[in-house]
Order: structure tokens, then sequence, then C-alpha cells
């Protein structure tokens, strides 16, 4: 292997800031997006996940077509398929409409 290797790519090291963190939660990496794959407490470190298939809550009156960019409100914490003001968090999975809560996302793509 190489020696500039540093680790696999799909799970990162996350400091929380001065709140914690719950497992599953959403956490803003820059112009990313990660999932915490456990609790993190405040001022602790745990791991987030930055790729894959995630279920996660949407703006309820977004319709999402399959494929869709989707971007990340972290003034709401949900995601939209508003970009203005939104941080770019992947494309939707499946399709999820009108009235549903969650919709699968393949973050970071």
């Amino acid at each position: 292997m190489a020696k500039n290797f540093v680790q696999e790519g799909d799970v990162l090291s996350y400091t929380a800031g001065g709140a914690a963190i719950a497992s599953g939660a959403v956490v803003l990496i820059g112009a990313r997006i990660g999932v915490a794959l456990g609790d993190i407490p405040a001022n602790g470190t745990g791991t987030v996940a930055v790729t894959e298939v995630w279920q996660i809550a949407k703006l309820v009156t977004d319709v999402v077509a399959q494929g869709a960019d989707l971007y990340w409100d972290a003034a709401n914490s949900r995601l939209t398929t508003t970009a203005g003001g939104n941080t770019k968090a992947g494309y939707a999975a499946a399709a999820a409409g009108n009235g549903v809560t969650t919709v699968s996302i393949k973050i970071n793509a």
C-alpha cells in the first residue's frame, strides 16, 4: 500500500461542537453532510458516514423525483429540493411525494 494512504473514505472522524449529536443525525461538514453512526457527546469525537443511501427527514411539501438533487436545510434540519441558501447533500435514491416526511438520499453524490 502507498505510504501516503490515510484511511478508507466512507466513514470519517468528526468532532462535535458545544452540543451533543444523536446517532442518525445529519451533520454539516463544510460543503458536505455526514450521518452520525453513534451518539457523539458535546465537544467529543465520533464517526460519521459520508457515503451510501440514508433515510432522512425532508420538507413534507416537497415532491421529490428519483434522481433529483437534494439540499440540506440546516436551519430546519431537513432535506429540500430548494438550492438557495442550502448545502447540496446528494440525490434522491427513490421518489418521495407531498405528505411524505422522509426521503432516501445517496449522500454527497
